[in-house]
Parts: C-alpha cells; sequence; structure tokens
C-alpha cells in the first residue's frame, strides 16, 4: 500500500495522540495574522500566536471563510464554529490537531457553555 505524503503524516500524528486525544466544540478565532485561538467550556486556548509556537496540523485547516465564518478584521480575519481533536499542553496551549470539523454558527451560539460572540 502507498501513502501519500500528507496522509501519512496525517497517520503518524494521529497514532501519536490517540491516547491524549480530546474533542472540543466552541468557537476558532484568527483575529490577526498568525495568531489563531480556541474558546470552549473549560475556557481559552492558544493555537498559535504570530511569531510563536503553532498547533501541529493547524496549517492542515481547509479555507474557513467560505461559510459560516464572521469577519471581524481587515481581509478574512475573525471567527467560526468548529469541533477540534487536540492534543492540550501546559497552560492550556494547544501542541497538536488531529481532526477539525467547522461546525455551523448557529451550533456554538446555541451552546449556552460558550461566551456569546455577538
Amino acid at each position: 500500500m502507498i501513502l501519500r505524503p500528507v496522509c501519512a503524516a496525517a497517520l503518524v500524528l494521529a497514532s501519536t495522540m490517540a491516547a491524549g486525544a480530546a474533542t472540543r466544540c466552541g468557537w476558532l478565532a484568527n483575529p490577526t495574522p498568525g495568531n489563531w485561538f480556541f474558546t470552549d467550556r473549560d475556557g481559552d486556548w492558544t493555537l498559535g500566536t504570530q511569531g510563536g509556537p503553532h498547533a501541529r496540523g493547524l496549517d492542515t485547516l481547509p479555507d474557513l471563510t467560505v461559510r459560516d465564518w464572521i469577519v471581524t478584521n481587515s481581509g478574512s480575519y475573525g471567527y467560526g464554529c468548529a469541533c477540534l481533536s487536540l492534543d492540550a499542553g501546559p497552560g492550556r496551549t494547544v501542541r497538536a490537531i488531529a481532526a477539525f470539523q467547522q461546525r455551523p454558527l448557529s451550533d456554538c451560539r446555541r451552546d449556552r457553555a460558550l461566551p456569546n460572540r455577538e
């Protein structure tokens, strides 16, 4: 069986995270270049900061601006609703993202455990 490089990398990442990965749903924000944050019922998580470390897998996220994305800054910077399977580090940092699913904005708006974004 021949695996494409992207598939092979995803399998390695998924296998190394299997024990520590947790699926979380909430608000995913990219307010400015290189800055990515996630807010779920447990609080705020840092996925990456400009000039700083980024979670493995962050660069594989699809174009989120196609649907259910609120632009809050010039260009396409803003926020949306998503579920992430992630491996968390200390201080609510995220070491890696194993899986991602963009959700309708209404999912996060209805979740009373999440802060209101509007």
